[in-house]
């Protein structure tokens, strides 16, 4: 039994007698030390199906690249590599790379951003009126379904982030499918895997699927998306981040305040006159 009172370094009665005996200092070491283990998070990552819900404090719009690609007169300068920097507003660095395509034939074209509009002034998807949509690339052929680059589409953060996600839909798509997620953290240890089910149209009424992902820790250094439909290009929006470090609970603090006065009117009312 000895031996289990000495583990239980942090119990409230060992507090109370390591005051009368070190001092009030050394009592609110333990303390501190005690609310922090009582409070330490758990490593956890949640999947996120709302962009609201992410409460997302930065962004990365696909048209601050400088090229949008306008397939009613295309311009072969407006074609992407397959691996490129973006930033985002707040400055995150965001490394892009889409895996290369099946070899020809069909050729694929490399990726590209296009607004979704109505045509003729753009590609209507079911994206938001007015999306510039990030495309992994496609078969320039008249061909329905039109074979295109299934990716995946690997993002990278140049510093780990509390949350991030987008929108996803995949080419020509007739039925649902499954979008998959993966998120790794900055030493490419696998954070967690989801899978939710999608559906693609040209309604222009924002219904592309939203799968993100938040943790209890600013640890999210890479995504990497994919879908269940074989050699069919898919496209994400913008992106929502969270990359701000959230405020202190109240409560702790409120906690700590309180038991530290507890230990002083005690040690008051202790002290021999």
């Amino acid at each position: 039994m000895k031996t289990i009172h000495k583990q239980r370094s942090s119990h409230p009665n060992l507090i109370a007698k390591r005051a009368k005996r070190y001092g009030l200092a050394s009592s609110l070491v333990i303390l501190v030390t005690f609310l922090g283990t009582f409070n330490a998070p758990a490593d956890a990552l949640t999947l996120i199906n709302e962009r609201a819900k992410l409460g997302g404090n930065d962004f990365l719009d696909w048209s601050s690249l400088g090229k949008v690609f306008n397939p009613f007169n295309p311009n072969p300068a407006d074609f992407l590599a397959n691996s490129f920097s973006a930033a985002s507003f707040r400055g995150m660095g965001v490394a892009v790379d889409i895996a290369l395509p099946p070899a020809p034939p069909p050729f694929i074209t490399p990726p590209f951003v296009f607004q979704t509009l109505p045509l003729p002034l753009g590609i209507p998807t079911n994206f938001a009126f007015g999306d510039f949509v990030l495309f992994t690339g496609l078969a320039p052929i008249n061909i329905i379904p039109t074979p295109g680059n299934p990716g995946p589409l690997t993002l990278t953060f140049d510093e780990p982030v509390w949350a991030v996600g987008t929108q996803v839909a995949v080419d020509d798509a007739t039925a649902p499918y499954t979008v998959f997620l993966s998120a790794f953290d900055r030493d490419d240890n696998l954070l967690g895997n989801f899978s939710v089910m999608g559906t693609s149209s040209t309604n222009l009424d924002n219904s592309a699927l939203f799968l993100g992902v938040s943790s209890d820790t600013q640890n999210i250094a890479k995504l990497v998306y994919s879908s269940s439909v074989p050699g069919k290009a898919f496209g994400i929006n913008n992106l929502s981040l969270v990359i701000s470090v959230p405020e202190p609970s109240s409560t702790v603090g409120l906690l700590v305040l309180g038991m530290v006065g507890a230990l002083l009117k005690w040690k008051s009312l202790t002290r021999k006159p």
